[in-house]
């Protein structure tokens, strides 16, 4: 990526280009913006570890069921990792922006993309949010998975496809295959082929490649992508694109669908649509603040449960063909 290019995304920014109502004082915004490193450190450690943890169960008590338990943890831990990598793509990790995008790599790698890349396209969707310019948007266009109204039975054949890993190369190649997401710095480049490179080469050598296999490629083309296709249409999908309040989904769920789909406050996005500066340990304060200021809580989409009312807004939507993004 040249120096021009970084300079004009960094210009361009997160922000959405439409009016969006003056809910909250300078104040207020500028309290709940503050960078907390050490939850974010906290936070990336915590979800290494249950999936280190996870591995050391499967390999230590083998058997098909906790196999497949080990598969769904890992798969929505490396979630709870995308979630973190999109809070250091928009300088939401560290106060030192050179040390909250090296983090920021890392703990993209096990999501298979470059926190680099992502920021690339997600800045120009929070910009243009659901119209042509939405890089996003433009991805699913056209997809049948992303047209609504849809029957619960149709939206559960359509995440079991995820799941099955029947839609993992169309689903991967997707993302990769656009000039933005692959226009990051050569030194990034060159580190990702390197650890890529160097970690299949070691697997081989050392003999640990089922493990690479049993525990990060099949959860990552299964549980992931099922999880990831779950939250793009909460994000975006089955509601009125009328305004800034009503484009984007908050999902107020319990705690264990918040764990597996939506962990570091990613099920409060229309809140980080709006305040894409504040960052994720602060979004269900911010989600609290907001309902009290009218006419936040009269016009906001706001849903109850992934399972429940997501489902009920899906087979409810008013008829689409396009749209949509991923956090």
């Amino acid at each position: 990526m040249t120096d021009a290019v970084v300079a004009r995304s960094a210009k361009l920014g997160d922000s959405c280009l439409r009016d969006i109502p003056r809910l909250l004082s300078k104040e207020e915004i500028r309290n709940l913006s503050q960078i907390d490193s050490v939850k974010f450190t906290a936070a990336a450690v915590l979800e290494f570890s249950l999936i280190a943890a996870a591995v050391w169960i499967s390999e230590t008590w083998w058997n098909p069921l906790i196999y497949a338990l080990a598969v769904i943890v890992i798969g929505s831990r490396i979630n709870g990792l995308g979630a973190l990598m999109h809070d250091a793509a928009h300088y939401r990790g560290y106060a030192n922006r050179q040390l909250n995008d090296f983090v920021g790599e890392i703990i993209a790698l096990p999501t298979s993309a470059s926190m680099a890349g992502y920021r690339n396209t997600h800045f120009a969707h929070h910009r243009e949010l659901n119209s042509e310019n939405d890089p996003d948007w433009r991805r699913n266009l056209g997809l049948k998975e992303y047209e609504f109204p849809a029957a619960p039975g149709s939206v559960l054949l359509r995440t079991m496809k995820y799941l099955s890993g029947l839609k993992s190369i169309t689903a991967v190649t997707g993302f990769h295959n656009n000039k933005e997401t692959r226009d990051i710095a050569a030194a990034v480049a060159r580190a990702r082929l390197f650890f890529f490179a160097a970690l299949l080469v070691a697997s081989i050598v050392l003999g640990f490649w089922k493990l690479i296999l049993l525990y990060w490629i099949v959860p990552l083309m299964t549980v992931f992508l099922a999880i990831r296709y779950i939250r793009s249409v909460a994000e975006h999908y089955a509601v009125e694109h009328e305004n800034v309040l009503t484009e984007s989904r908050t999902v107020v769920a319990p705690f264990w669908e918040r764990w597996l789909i939506a962990p570091w406050g990613l099920n409060y996005h229309l809140e980080h649509h709006l305040f894409p500066g504040v960052p994720c340990f602060r979004l269900a304060e911010l989600h609290r603040l907001l309902m009290a200021r009218d006419p936040y809580p009269k016009i906001a989409h706001v849903t109850y449960g992934y399972f429940s009312g997501l489902v009920r807004d899906c087979a409810a939507a008013p008829h689409t063909e396009v749209a949509g993004s991923t956090t």
